[in-house]
């Protein structure tokens, strides 16, 4: 018992003097999450520049511009004439879109000809380029039916006459979960997991690797080195605990960001304990097949760098080859991130999140298993080898 105890002092005060280590598990995750709140506080993209060039100049054009002015997501540029290159004073003026209004607009229009809106949208960045182009249409499709309406009042027919024949049918569009469009609420906790899984996983790449240098492990860990099992909980039992201090400043920041918490805490911490537990067995198994510790961080950073991208959150699994997507299901930040969504943006029933659970803790046993063989046989090896020395010394 007394050898546990030292062993679990030591393990703690490694921890502490390890300089690098007390950075990146907790500085890192304390600054990427308060610049992550503070960079999408706001949530929703606004004041987008939009050029737009009026060639008519007559009242119903004018009714357009004022109308393009009133829709807070873009911020109207007037021209006066067209620029000589579109493309340049899009990147110049950074806009979202261009909206040229043609000559003799109001004209055509009073004698049903159906002059052309000509608008240019700058995909270059595809988020941006959504805000404006829904601001312009809304706008834009506002207008031409209140233009529509009126003609159709001139013609004698009241308001709902004139809208039962611009509108053969009624279709009502109802927003679930996310109905604000928040990028805040979309991303906070997807990011949150992808931090907390990279530091987890770079403290756990140099445990094992570093103690197999350490000559001083064959010294401390000499009699409970047969048991795989204590060493293993020794060595992730840190990790474990603090890991728990990240948690719990993730979900005092999205109370302050006012991002949506799940409404079952103790399901929530129930999935997130096993994805921590997934992810700590994880490096601890590259961490023992992989000697270098440096090597071992290369190796899970190849790992955890694409598993955002890869992980079916953002663009869907059944969009990828099957190659990458049976990949992405031994990343537990895959299952983990599934879970994440039902519980904080789509506010799912709990058992919706039950199969991510079991997901997650297959990975932890296998995980697990996988690294307790591997521990096992280096032991094995690792203290023969030692007495070898030993005997040839004497």
């Amino acid at each position: 018992m007394k050898q546990i105890i030292y062993l679990l002092k030591r393990e703690f005060k490694l921890f502490f003097t390890n300089k690098t280590m007390l950075s990146v598990f907790f500085v890192a995750p304390i600054f990427y999450a308060l610049l992550m709140g503070f960079t999408y506080k706001s949530g929703k993209v606004t004041d987008i520049p939009v050029i737009v060039v009026n060639y008519d100049k007559t009242p119903l054009s004018s009714q357009i511009v004022d109308m393009l002015e009133d829709n807070k997501s873009i911020k109207i540029l007037n021209y006066t004439v067209e620029p000589a290159s579109l493309k340049d004073e899009m990147i110049k003026t950074n806009a979202g879109a261009i909206v040229i209004i043609p000559e003799r607009f109001e004209a055509n229009m009073l004698q049903k000809k159906y002059p052309e809106i000509i608008i240019y949208i700058n995909t270059s960045n595809v988020l941006t380029a959504n805000f404006a182009s829904k601001a312009i249409q809304l706008t834009l499709g506002t207008f031409s039916a209140g233009a529509e309406i009126k003609a159709l009042q001139k013609k004698g027919m009241n308001v709902e006459q004139a809208k039962a024949n611009i509108e053969p049918f009624k279709a009502n569009y109802i927003t679930l979960f996310n109905t604000t469009s928040n990028y805040l609420i979309f991303m906070w906790p997807a990011l949150m997991a992808v931090v907390l899984q990279q530091v987890i996983l770079l403290a756990m790449a140099v445990t094992f690797s570093e103690e197999f240098k350490r000559e001083s492990f064959t010294k401390d860990f000499a009699g409970k080195h047969k048991f795989a099992i204590l060493v293993m909980t020794i060595k992730c039992l840190p990790v474990w605990i603090f890991s728990n201090f990240n948690i719990l400043f993730f979900y005092l920041c999205s109370i302050y960001f006012k991002i949506p918490v799940p409404e079952n805490i103790w399901n929530f911490f129930l999935i997130t304990a096993a994805f921590v537990i997934a992810a700590t067995n994880l490096g601890v198994l590259v961490s023992i097949i992989i000697p270098d510790a440096l090597k071992a961080t290369q190796i899970l950073m190849v790992i955890a760098s694409p598993a955002f991208i890869i992980s079916g959150f953002t663009w869907p699994t059944y969009s990828m080859p099957k190659v990458i997507a049976s990949f992405t299901n031994i990343i537990p930040l895959t299952p983990y991130l599934e879970a994440l969504k039902i519980m904080v943006i789509e506010k799912g029933s709990d058992y919706l999140t039950k199969k991510y659970f079991w997901h997650l803790f297959v990975l932890g046993w296998i995980y697990f298993i996988l690294g307790w063989i591997a521990l096992k046989i280096k032991i094995h090896f690792f203290f023969k080898k030692y007495k070898l020395e030993k005997n040839q010394e004497y």
